[in-house]
């Protein structure tokens, strides 16, 4: 009983300890205008084209290396080149407009960013002929 109380609790101490080096050494963020793209009401055929805008909020360069969307109506294109710290960049995401009705659709960003090396962002509207 007892050498399982020191092993957890020296598990523990390793999993803080572990994570204020993480904060303190920092490293890659992202840090999004915003996560969701609303069309509203578009017409179908139209140009389904939209922009999120990221900057690297951190303090090592920033790479996306995969954008992945919810289906394949959904398509994603990203900056394959590193990011700098502080500097910006844009994901473009196509959605396309063939198909009438309810758009809710995801894309799931994958980086080396140390906080959020998962990010989603959305787009939503409606498409009417």
């Amino acid at each position: 009983m007892k050498k399982g109380f020191a092993l957890l609790s020296l598990m523990f101490v390793v999993s803080i300890f572990l994570n204020v080096k993480a904060q303190l050494i920092g490293g890659p963020e992202i840090s999004f205008e915003k996560e969701t793209h609303d069309y509203g009401v578009i017409q179908q055929n139209a140009d389904g084209t939209c922009q999120f805008s990221f900057k690297n909020t951190g303090s090592a360069p920033l790479l996306i290396s995969d954008c992945i969307g919810s289906c394949g109506c959904t398509i994603p294109d990203w900056p394959k080149e590193p990011i700098a710290p502080g500097r910006s960049g844009k994901i473009n995401v196509t959605y396309d407009t063939k198909k009438v009705g309810v758009i809710n659709k995801s894309v799931t960003i994958k980086s080396n960013a140390i906080e959020n090396s998962s990010k989603i962002i959305r787009i939503k509207g409606e498409v009417k002929n």
